[in-house]
């Protein structure tokens, strides 16, 4: 079975085409809906194996990022999300899209209680706007997305992306295994120092899972290193293997992202 990705629009999300060109070059199927066309047809939402919320400033960010589009969905779409969840589907929140299903309530989710928001993405340190690239490390082993990923490289660009949370729920996350990216610097963590990690969030943490690891949010970009020329040093790395006698490789590392959701479905 080929899997079926449903890429989320409107209202300001901008990533939905490069995140549904990143699915359908993993193999999947994948079909932009706006979320109002969703609401009207609901049940829709059963065709589909994996549910992606892009990047992008929904509703301009207005009353906080992520917040305005995550009621939204919470007031039209619950059952019917809840329906996609109990049926062991994928979900992926990025950048803003993380910011969506955190304020939805759909991670950390502990013990399957989805609903009420106990993590948030305030806004950066630097009170603006940061793009630029950032390595990470993965420090679990039950998310599907990461599978098989140890470290890698992706670009954040977000104003509002500082991972926050009371730490009885940070310490809970770090029992469970549901810590997943944590921003990196060399060969350890980043441990707050900017730019490493670019907006002072909680013990380094750029993406979180749910319990089961299948529901993942991430403040960075996979889908905008699928392709191995477009990281910021991607020609420094071709010199370098270039001398070693090597090559570049097709594809970019976020893909591994990508393919992970749709081979689980295989």
């Amino acid at each position: 079975m080929m899997a079926k990705a449903l890429v989320l629009t409107g209202y300001g999300i901008n990533c939905d085409e490069e995140t549904a060109f990143a699915f359908e070059k993993a193999g999947a199927g994948a079909e932009i809906v706006h979320v109002n066309d969703l609401i009207k047809e609901p049940k829709m939402l059963r065709q589909f194996q994996i549910f992606a919320f892009p990047g992008g400033f929904s509703y301009g960010d207005d009353t906080g990022s992520g917040n305005a589009l995550a009621n939204k969905v919470r007031n039209n779409l619950w059952q019917d999300i809840m329906e996609f969840i109990e049926d062991e589907k994928l979900v992926i929140g990025i950048c803003n899209g993380f910011q969506v299903i955190a304020n939805l309530g759909l991670l950390p989710g502990f013990d399957a209680r989805y609903g009420k928001r106990q993590v948030a993405l305030a806004p950066n340190n630097t009170a603006r706007y940061e793009c630029r690239w950032v390595s990470l490390v993965n420090m679990s082993k039950k998310c599907v997305f990461t599978k098989g990923i140890s470290e890698i490289r992706m670009p954040v660009a977000h104003g509002e992306g500082k991972f926050t949370a009371s730490k009885d729920v940070l310490n809970r996350l770090n029992e469970n295994g549901q810590i997943v990216f944590k921003y990196a610097k060399g060969e350890g963590l980043a441990n707050g120092e900017f730019p490493f990690n670019p907006n002072g969030s909680m013990l380094d943490i750029a993406g979180i899972c749910n319990e089961t690891g299948r529901i993942f949010g991430l403040m960075p970009h996979p889908e905008r290193n699928i392709f191995s020329t477009q990281p910021d040093d991607w020609t420094l790395q071709k010199e370098i293997l270039k001398r070693k006698g090597g090559s570049m490789p097709a594809g970019g590392a976020g893909m591994q992202i990508f393919r992970n959701a749709v081979d689980f479905f295989k």
